[in-house]
């Protein structure tokens, strides 16, 4: 039976698996996504949630790069943003689709059925009822509200968006690249960035292939070209490639330099117009030296808008510098990097030019510190990946000097504050800029403005914040600064009150490394000790100075409230003194001389009516108003308010070859500039 058993069954094994069709084997079941790819399938990232925020990110990120391409070449930006609003009909044609009459209604979604209808009908119908009802009574009768058109989930809002600038453009041949290669650019390396991904306007160009398949147009000049670039080119997503349409150089008809973007994507601008007018408006107040058109343009007139942001002073801060890493910011990941990039031949000379604060004595002493098998000339390139581990180490426990800062670029006091009056019309504002201070070896700044009063400021706190110089709009409660201000500062003590006063609270942050939370990066963690109190006291010393203010502010009132009051009772006190003066008068002229000297001259004139009740009423209003014209001055000298009529004060042109230097802190600048003539060297302020 075994024999028989084991005879069977292996034959009948093999023949029953080979008449089943065989499977094809897989030479391997990994998969690889481009980082195109990869963006695309999580746009919630790069901040493209839905239509509404992608119409609102496309203009950001635009904006963003043309002001650094501008302020690189130390240019005053102006950068003009156009979104024009594209119909169906339009959009079809622009793609070439042919429209046609729908065939079967109840295929769609919006279509309504019988019973829907009926329903719709009778809620009007009672909804009538109720207001002729209440318009019989007397009440008041709301306008009815027009019924919402139904939409179906295909029919899509389009916008052309194109975005202009004076900056530097960019060289002919990396335009392909620089739009349609994502994870490519020229803002890598540590430096304070307005970026939060380096994606820019690739993002828009995945969107824009993902919700209309059209391409983006690029016009670019830079300075001394005689032609301007064109490039037609959309992604190649699953490859990360360019795929161009059309690259050429066209003629050159004006004296121009910059880049012209514009794109077609789906959005939804009527629940993001108002974070987008926001987003102009505060980029207005952290960069007042430049200038901001934004235009909208519809077929609807009453649609159509037009705002200007002028700029309101020409003093830019200076460019951020890339810097090196400090050694307690790096990890393992970041040592290998360098090591494998650097240029220098031993350790020693790797640990003095490729980090911060780290001079020959110092880096002799971490070498001496790693272990015997360290050496100063020990080639860079011959370190074993446990070496590694241990200089990791080291430069975790060993102590370093904090950076100084210096590669970073705040707005500046003076900026900041120009920004809040030109775009707020404060009744009071105080600006303050702290030192440069260091978290996990990253340098930052904190910038802080308050305000009171002002045009279009709601009572209460209205919480204005920038990281690197662009405006913070989404995820407001979970950041440092709201919770800051709302938790944090005692407004009472300094004289504010937090419900009814409008209260402008404006906090800037720059870094090397801005420590976003969130997947969208749009608010800084209230869980970093350094910045949460750097941003307190920032605000605090605001406070302080508008204290000052108010309190002089108050006295002032007082002041004026005295002045109100004297004056009241001068026609009183002028008759009752000119009735005692009378007596005096009459009992000297009568009795033998009581009074000699002034007294008696002064009874002689009451006597001849020379001195009369209105010369007495116009003797104490003047001297009232003496006395409050000098408080007035002295509080006016106090709070560094001039009472003099106000000149204009002319600036030569930045057009022509003059050298200059300005002078500058938060309340005035100065620039003295120096002309060359015929009789030598001139300087004016």
């Amino acid at each position: 039976m075994e024999a028989g058993g084991s005879s069977e069954s292996p034959a009948d094994q093999p023949k029953r698996g080979k008449s089943k069709t065989p499977r094809k084997a897989k030479d391997s079941v990994l998969k690889q996504k481009s980082p195109a790819e990869f963006f695309a399938e999580n746009k919630n990232i790069a901040g493209f949630d839905n239509p509404g925020k992608c119409l609102y990110t496309t203009v950001r990120e635009l904006v963003e790069n043309s002001l650094d391409s501008a302020e690189s070449i130390s240019e005053l930006p102006v950068v003009e943003v156009t979104i024009e609003e594209i119909g169906k009909v339009k959009f079809n044609t622009m793609i070439g689709l042919v429209d046609r009459e729908r065939v079967d209604e109840e295929l769609y979604d919006d279509y309504e059925t019988a019973k829907a209808r009926e329903k719709r009908l009778a809620k009007e119908a009672r909804n009538q009822e109720i207001q002729a009802k209440n318009a019989a009574l007397g009440k008041k009768v709301k306008e009815p509200t027009p019924a919402k058109a139904m939409k179906g989930r295909g029919e899509a809002s389009f916008y052309r968006v194109t975005c202009k600038d004076n900056g530097r453009g960019m060289p002919h041949d990396d335009i392909p690249n620089m739009f349609g290669r994502v994870l490519s650019g020229t803002k890598y390396g540590l430096r304070q960035t307005r970026g939060k991904f380096g994606l820019g306007a690739k993002m828009a160009l995945i969107w824009s292939k993902m919700s209309t398949g059209l391409p983006i147009d690029i016009s670019s000049s830079m300075r001394g070209q005689n032609y301007v670039s064109f490039c037609r080119l959309d992604i190649d997503i699953h490859r990360n490639i360019p795929h161009i349409h059309i690259h050429e150089k066209l003629e050159k008809k004006e004296e121009w330099h910059g880049a012209e973007i514009q794109v077609v994507i789906e959005g939804n601008w009527t629940t993001y117009r108002s974070k987008i007018l926001h987003y102009m408006r505060q980029m207005a107040v952290i960069t007042p030296y430049a200038q901001f058109i934004f235009k909208f343009v519809s077929d609807t007139s009453d649609k159509s808008m037009t705002i200007k942001f002028a700029r309101r002073t020409d003093v830019m801060p200076p460019v951020p510098l890339e810097t090196k890493h400090h050694p307690s910011s790096v990890d393992l990941l970041l040592i290998k990097r360098l090591i494998t990039e650097t240029s220098k031949q031993n350790i020693l000379q790797f640990l003095q030019h490729e980090f911060v604060n780290i001079s020959k004595a110092h880096a002799e002493r971490l070498i001496g510190e790693m272990g015997p098998e360290f050496q100063p000339k020990m080639l860079i390139k011959s370190l074993t990946d446990q070496q590694i581990v241990r200089i990791h180490q080291l430069f975790r426990q060993a102590k370093f000097e904090d950076p100084i800062g210096d590669c970073l670029s705040p707005a500046g006091e003076y900026n900041l504050r120009l920004g809040i009056i030109k775009e707020l019309h404060p009744d009071m504002v105080a600006t303050y800029s702290g030192s440069a201070q260091v978290f996990e070896g990253h340098p930052f700044i904190v910038e802080a403005g308050v305000s009171l009063g002002g045009k279009d400021v709601k009572q209460g706190l209205n919480i204005f914040r920038f990281a690197n110089r662009i405006p913070l709009l989404f995820e407001q409660g979970a950041d440092v600064v709201t919770r800051t201000a709302l938790k944090r500062i005692n407004w009472s003590s300094y004289k504010i009150n937090q419900m009814q006063d409008k209260i402008g609270v404006f906090v800037s942050i720059v870094s090397t490394k801005i420590p976003f939370k969130g997947t969208g990066k749009e608010y800084i963690g209230d869980d970093i000790t350094e910045i949460a109190t750097a941003v307190k006291y920032a605000i605090q010393q605001c406070c302080i100075q508008l204290k000052s203010k108010i309190v002089k502010k108050m006295q002032a009132r007082e002041q004026q409230e005295r002045k109100r009051n004297l004056s009241k009772y001068i026609p009183n006190a002028a008759g009752a003194v000119y009735d005692v003066l009378k007596e005096m008068a009459q009992s000297h002229a009568l009795k033998k001389k009581r009074y000699e000297d002034e007294d008696a001259t002064l009874l002689g004139k009451v006597s001849t009516r020379l001195i009369t009740k209105d010369t007495l009423t116009e003797k104490l209003s003047q001297h009232v108003e003496q006395v409050d014209y000098e408080m007035a001055l002295e509080f006016a000298t106090q709070s560094g308010v001039s009472e003099e009529p106000r000149e204009a004060i002319y600036i030569h042109s930045l057009d022509t070859k003059s050298d200059f230097i300005d002078f500058s802190n938060s309340i005035f600048c100065f620039r003295l500039t120096r002309e060359r003539t015929i009789n030598g060297t001139c300087w004016t302020l």
